[in-house]
């Protein structure tokens, strides 16, 4: 789905990888490239994740909907049955 290496590291949260919520908020940052699925709510250290690219979509393979989500964009949804409202990140 997503046109970069499988292994590149993704930013998420410990409750999205034990599957006990569900990917609602995403961010493609300008600065690093870095990608962020998120649930949502505040992310504090001892919440957040880094996993593979590759995990993260076996986790949630909606995501791919996002591939082409350019530098600089975020991606909302209300919950998992709704689609994506893409933004621009200010």
């Amino acid at each position: 789905m997503f046109d970069i290496d499988e292994n590149t590291m993704v930013i998420t949260t410990v409750d999205i990888i034990n599957k006990k919520k569900k990917v609602v908020l995403v961010f493609h940052d300008k600065e690093d490239g870095m990608w962020e699925f998120l649930d949502g709510e505040d992310v504090g250290e001892e919440s957040a994740a880094i996993i593979s690219i590759s995990e993260m979509e076996q986790i949630d393979s909606s995501i791919g909907e996002l591939c082409d989500l350019p530098l600089g964009c975020g991606a909302f949804r209300d919950d998992e049955t709704q689609p994506w409202k893409w933004f621009e990140i200010e």
